[in-house]
């Protein structure tokens, strides 16, 4: 994996690890108040989703 993957993949698992300690679990996983960092957390997990299509987009790159 190159750096830049890998930055990225540090840096939207460090996102999301923000966000789920920033969840007040007590109200409710879908409480108005915790809307914001559940939406977060599904950009971050696009995110990594995202980093490891273009991950594997440039092994088949390489491969030709």
């Amino acid at each position: 994996m190159k750096t830049f993957y890998k930055v990225f993949l540090i840096l939207f698992i460090v996102f999301i690890a923000i966000n789920l300690y920033a969840i007040d679990w007590y109200l409710g996983f879908l409480n108005d108040e915790n809307t914001q960092f559940i939406f977060s957390i599904s950009a971050g997990v696009l995110g990594i989703i995202v980093v490891y299509i273009l991950h594997s987009w440039s092994k088949l790159a390489e491969r030709k």
